[in-house]
């Protein structure tokens, strides 16, 4: 009987012949991410009676959660951090304004098909965009690995979704994840290993790619994958940091569910407030007030995300009484927006663009709303509080709607604008 792509790679990593879910084993990362929270990690592992991490060149350390410092407490927690890196000797380590961890892992090459990456942030399944087995694991976890150079897994259940046809215009790969996470439910992977399959996801270019194993973290997954092929290896050709040898599922694995989707059914989703599974038609939303539009994160922040937006923008304004705030994901996609002329749209509609990193996605800096506003958002998150402020509402969109709705002061599709 065949294995599915997270019971070979584990099998690989613990160097056993074959695994089997619900089986523990012990793996070494090959990569290992941690953001802001290194400092909280470093402190736990003075506890633990760590003195020096067991090999400095499986990590990887950004700071982007709270970049550049909001507050002196911040402040002091970066340079706790990179002073760390320094004695440590970590190579791989990206300051203010190289923007968010899984995209820029993404764009250095660290994140590679058939390795193990292990971050301490929920959102680390994004790296299973390039056919990597990647997971998020919390702080004492980190701390563990960064003493010991290993960590146990549970082997997950798998879970295969095939993707048909291509989307129809105006429907993104945010649309197609919303639609399979209102239908699924929040815990409707919950510790499962999800495999994207289908000519559907093959259509996609990279940049949507990412959407998927990205927003799979909101139905609970423990990682995310798509079957690595010749538009991975393009773009990992000048970039990748190793060697690498991707692994692809048997094809009689045995799955614990199949999920089937075809694209030309789905259309513009909204998640309401305030869960992600919350998913309606825009249709039945638009109209609803908003208050401030902001469209980055690692979800949707990349150069196409934006290029979208700014098709909306062009020669627009933005709703009187309505703000817009640009985050690109990375300083690469920032420049490259810059060359084409994104930002320029962005500035000349009224909006704000401001240094790559995560912003107001956790409610930390620049843009955190009033108590009562509504944002509509490109993110991957909308729990109450989760832009800093309790008492308001966030709803999820396509970068498209996101843009529409910030011209047009109020949800809307783009092809309803005047």
């Amino acid at each position: 009987m065949g294995q599915t792509f997270a019971e070979k790679i584990l099998a690989k990593k613990a160097g056993v012949k074959k695994t089997q879910p619900g089986e523990i084993v012990e793996v070494a990362p090959d990569v290992a991410l941690s953001h802001d929270n290194t400092a909280a990690i470093y402190e736990i592992f003075k506890r633990m009676g760590g003195e020096s991490v067991f090999d400095p060149g499986v990590h990887a350390i950004f700071l982007d959660h709270a970049a550049p410092a909001p507050t002196t407490k911040h402040a002091e927690n970066h340079h706790l951090i990179r002073q760390f890196v320094q004695d440590q000797s970590i190579p791989h380590f990206y300051d203010v304004g190289r923007g968010i961890c899984h995209q820029v892992l993404v764009e250095e090459g660290l994140a590679l098909p058939g390795e193990l990456v292990l971050g301490s942030d929920s959102h680390t399944p994004h790296a299973g965009v390039m056919g990597a087995f990647a997971a998020g694991i919390g702080r004492s976890e980190m701390a563990s690995i960064w003493a010991l150079g290993n960590l146990w897994l549970r082997v997950p259940e798998t879970m295969k979704i095939i993707v048909k046809g291509q989307l129809m215009e105006g429907v993104t790969s945010k649309d197609l994840a919303l639609h399979v996470i209102g239908d699924l439910g929040s815990d409707g992977a919950l510790y499962m290993s999800v495999e994207w399959h289908g000519d559907g996801v093959e259509a996609l270019s990279l940049a949507e790619r990412a959407v998927l194993p990205n927003m799979t973290a909101e139905m609970g997954a423990k990682n995310s994958y798509l079957p690595p092929d010749q538009v991975v290896f393009d773009y990992l050709n000048q970039r990748a940091k190793r060697s690498y040898e991707p692994i692809l599922p048997d094809p009689d694995a045995q799955y614990a569910m199949v999920k089937e989707y075809k694209s030309a059914e789905i259309e513009p989703l909204i998640a309401c407030p305030h869960t992600v599974d919350n998913v309606k038609p825009l249709s039945e939303i638009a109209g609803t007030h908003v208050d401030q539009a902001f469209l980055g994160t690692c979800t949707n922040g990349r150069l196409e995300d934006l290029a979208m937006a700014a098709e909306v923008l062009s020669g627009r304004q933005l709703a009187k009484g309505t703000r817009m705030i640009v985050i690109p994901a990375s300083s690469e996609v920032y420049k490259e927006a810059l060359l084409a002329g994104y930002i320029e749209v962005f500035l000349s509609a009224g909006a704000i663009v401001e240094s790559p990193g995560c912003g107001p996605c956790m409610g930390n800096h620049m843009g955190v709303p009033a108590v009562g506003e509504v944002t509509i958002s490109s993110a991957n998150r909308n729990f109450r509080g989760r832009m800093g402020t309790k008492d308001s509402e966030i709803y999820l969109a396509n970068p498209k709607v996101v843009a529409a709705s910030a011209v047009a002061g109020e949800i809307i599709h783009p092809k309803d604008l005047q």
